[in-house]
């Protein structure tokens, strides 16, 4: 009896699992056996699996797209008896490939997503690495074939696939360049290595950008005084742990 009610008061003080992190855990261990498992296929099963679970993906977003803005395509469509010149057709034609409904939209989506991860996916198979020229490429067709699938290009399709693949080869360029620019951890100045511990030390690292305005490296750490402390702008109080950690250090 009293080892039940032992199990019973143990049982209470320890903390309930909250299930949506346990499905969250769940799923990051299933995503990463399926990457680790994938990582092991030929390169033709690899493309075609991720070419089709993009393509999935890209097909959901462009449904509920196309459900949103279902109620504007129905603004561009002409009058039967209505006379258009090649331009305004063509014109029209882009603004429904891009209001269309949502089983329009769930294609479009579904090839642009689809083409942009499979080509990604060779491209750094065969490279092996994943970079802005690989990412460049895989823009391009994801763009060209957009453009002739949606119907995006109007009467000159050739031309106007390459146009959009460029444009969209330019853009995802760009945003490579952008997301690697601040993605990259800054690097540490090896010249402050040591005071950054010390003021770490002393709970004073909210100082360690007036040592690097007043360029006081490691390097002169021995040779500071109170004085050149008092030009970057230090208080007193912290002027004096600082100087009394270096002299009991020396």
């Amino acid at each position: 009896m009293e080892q039940q009610k032992q199990g019973l008061v143990v049982a209470k003080l320890i903390p309930q699992k909250n299930p949506i992190e346990q499905l969250q855990v769940r799923f990051k261990q299933t995503e990463e056996g399926f990457k680790a498992w994938l990582s092991k296929q030929s390169l033709v099963v690899e493309a075609a699996v991720v070419t089709a679970t993009s393509s999935l993906q890209g097909a959901a977003i462009g449904g509920i797209m196309g459900t949103i803005t279902n109620d504007v395509s129905s603004t561009f469509t002409p009058p039967p008896q209505a006379n258009l010149n090649p331009q305004a057709m063509a014109s029209l034609q882009q603004a429904q490939a891009l209001s269309g409904g949502p089983l329009v939209q769930a294609r479009n989506f579904a090839v642009m997503t689809g083409v942009n991860a499979g080509i990604a996916c060779v491209m750094k198979r065969l490279r092996g690495k994943e970079d802005v020229q690989s990412s460049m490429a895989a823009a391009f067709g994801s763009g060209a074939m957009f453009s002739l699938v949606s119907g995006l290009g109007g009467p000159n399709q050739v031309t106007n696939a390459v146009t959009s693949g460029l444009f969209f080869a330019l853009v995802q360029g760009g945003l490579y360049q952008f997301g690697q620019k601040f993605s990259q951890p800054p690097v540490e100045d090896t010249r402050y290595l040591r005071t950054r511990s010390m003021l770490t030390g002393l709970g004073l690292q909210n100082y360690e950008k007036n040592f690097k305005k007043g360029l006081l490296t490691d390097n002169t750490l021995p040779l500071l005084t109170d004085s050149a402390l008092r030009d970057v702008k230090i208080p007193p109080g912290p002027r004096l742990l600082i100087l009394d950690h270096i002299q009991s250090v020396k």
